[in-house]
């Protein structure tokens, strides 16, 4: 992550706030251990923090409110779908998307 994201989320965490995830998230981080782009561990380290009852990490599941928010994310604008389900999923919290893919910003 960028010093900015990292920033963002250090000051979030300090006031207390949590850091969400989308389920697809995890398996977006699969496919990219198997490209070799993400360290293998990183799925582990995460897990780690997402079984923490109460903790910083939440895990965001896929369901029918995130689907709904699918039509106000265009296709045209974030063409693949892990993508579209991310911002989806911020969009549906109201909350900032951190990413350092350009598209879903």
């Amino acid at each position: 992550m960028s010093q900015t994201a990292n920033h963002f989320i250090e000051t979030h965490i300090q006031q207390g706030g949590q850091v969400a995830i989308a389920s697809i998230t995890l398996a977006e981080m699969v496919y990219l251990i198997e490209k070799g782009k993400v360290p293998a561990e990183s799925t582990t380290l995460v897990a780690t923090e997402l079984s923490i009852a109460d903790g910083t990490l939440v895990e965001i599941p896929f369901d029918l409110k995130v689907a709904r928010a699918l039509s106000f994310i265009a296709s045209s604008q974030v063409p693949d779908m892990p993508d579209r389900i991310i911002a989806a999923t911020a969009y549906h919290l109201h909350v900032p998307l951190i990413s350092r893919d350009g598209k879903i910003q």
